[in-house]
């Protein structure tokens, strides 16, 4: 029974209160130097803090929207295009089917008919790519704002109170893009309305050859 006692006794581990007391120490001083309790402590960097994480809550919201709208804006522009190819179709074959002498002296009619409504879809068709690359372009302007608002807030909850509360988020490339697109600017714009010219070029053809469809080749 004895020797029970003196092995359980041996395999005590006696820890020193002065490394105790300073394990707590340094912890309570890692939390109180912790740069979100800084950021809690000091009003005007909790408050920039809040205002940039509801800034990219509506950044968010933004792109999102900005998204679904150009998504639906491809979609319209392809429904587009497919009647404006299911019209010339259907025209192309009622005039081979109405080839004869008597309408062949006034071919002209059914291809200014075919002209005015193929322009009206060359219209809208432009309209709709116009919205489009204006929504592209927001939409990168502020995926580029978001991304700047992350970083400061990121370098914000990192320093604590050492961050500087009169920085702003700065948007890089913006200079470099400008000028890009000024180098390219020709062949931008012929990329961005091409649709709208091959419509505009499919519509002058069958408007010169309503002719020779009337009239027999």
């Amino acid at each position: 029974m004895a020797q029970t006692k003196d092995s359980t006794a041996a395999h005590i581990v006696e820890i020193p209160v002065e490394q105790e007391n300073h394990t707590q120490n340094l912890m309570i001083s890692v939390i109180q130097h912790h740069p979100l309790r800084q950021i809690s402590e000091s009003s005007g960097h909790l408050l920039l803090l809040k205002l940039w994480q509801r800034d990219e809550h509506l950044f968010g919201l933004r792109i999102g929207r900005r998204e679904t709208k150009m998504e639906s804006l491809k979609q319209q522009i392809f429904q587009l295009c497919c009647f404006f190819f299911l019209f010339h179709a259907l025209s192309l074959t009622l005039l081979y089917t109405s080839s004869d002498p008597i309408v062949c002296k006034k071919w002209w009619v059914p291809a200014v008919v075919i002209g005015a409504t193929s322009g009206v879809f060359v219209i809208v068709v432009q309209l709709k790519l116009w919205m489009y690359w204006k929504a592209r372009g927001q939409l990168q302007r502020e995926k580029s704002e978001n991304r700047a608002l992350t970083r400061c807030a990121q370098e914000l909850r990192m320093k604590g109170s050492c961050f500087n509360l009169s920085k702003e988020p700065q948007i890089g490339n913006r200079m470099k893009s400008s000028s890009v697109e000024i180098k390219w600017g020709p062949l931008t714009w012929f990329s961005r309305n091409f649709i709208a010219i091959s419509l505009l070029g499919f519509s002058a053809i069958v408007f010169a050859a309503s002719k020779f469809i009337l009239c027999g080749f």
